[in-house]
C-alpha cells in the first residue's frame, strides 16, 4: 500500500486482491487443477480449478488491454493459457499484476473518470466502462473467483488438501 494518488489506491487494492487470490490457492495439490468440480456447469471457465485460474489470468490481461487501447496503439492481449501446476499459476498471477502496473504508468488521475459514453470502453460483453470502473470490475473479479475457489476448497477439495 506505498503507491500515491488514485491510480495508485486503485494499483494496491489490485495487488491486495492477488494476494488474497494467491494466499487462496498456495495449498491446492497441483493434481487437483484439473479435477472437474462442476459437471454441471455450462461455463467452460468454471469446470476446473484449472480453468478458473486460466480465466482470471485471461481476463485481468484483458481488462489492462482495453484501457491501453482505449488511449493509443492497439494491442493484442496474450492467449489464454492452461498451467498444470498451481505454481505456475502464481508465477503467472505476478507477471499479469505487472502488465497492469506497466499499462497503469501512462494512466493520470484525472483520466480515471469519463463522464462521456462516447469515450468509455465497451467490453465485449457490451457494458461502458471508464477506466477506474473497468479497474474495479478487475478487482472484483478477482475477489469472485477467489470466493469461488475457497467454496471448492472447503466443500470438494478439503480431503485432498488435508492429505497432499
Amino acid at each position: 500500500m506505498s503507491r500515491t494518488g488514485a491510480v495508485g489506491a486503485l494499483l494496491d487494492l489490485y495487488e491486495s486482491a492477488l494476494l488474497e487470490l494467491k494466499n487462496t490457492i498456495a495449498d491446492i495439490p497441483d493434481k487437483a487443477l484439473v479435477l472437474v468440480i462442476d459437471p454441471d456447469t455450462a461455463d467452460d471457465n468454471c469446470k476446473t480449478l484449472q480453468t478458473i485460474l486460466s480465466h482470471v489470468l485471461h481476463s485481468g490481461y484483458g481488462y489492462a488491454t482495453s484501457i491501453h487501447n482505449s488511449k493509443g496503439p492497439t494491442v493484442q492481449r496474450p492467449d489464454k493459457i492452461y498451467y498444470t501446476t498451481v505454481h505456475d499459476y502464481l508465477t503467472n498471477l505476478n507477471r499479469m499484476f505487472a502488465y497492469n502496473e506497466n499499462i497503469f504508468k501512462s494512466i493520470k488521475d484525472e483520466e480515471l473518470e469519463q463522464q462521456n459514453d462516447a469515450l468509455k470502453i465497451k467490453s465485449y460483453w457490451g457494458q461502458l466502462y471508464d477506466i477506474e470502473q473497468l479497474t474495479e470490475h478487475a478487482i472484483v473479479h478477482i475477489l469472485r473467483h477467489k470466493r469461488q475457489i475457497e467454496k471448492i476448497k472447503q466443500n470438494q477439495l478439503a480431503w485432498l488438501i488435508a492429505g497432499a
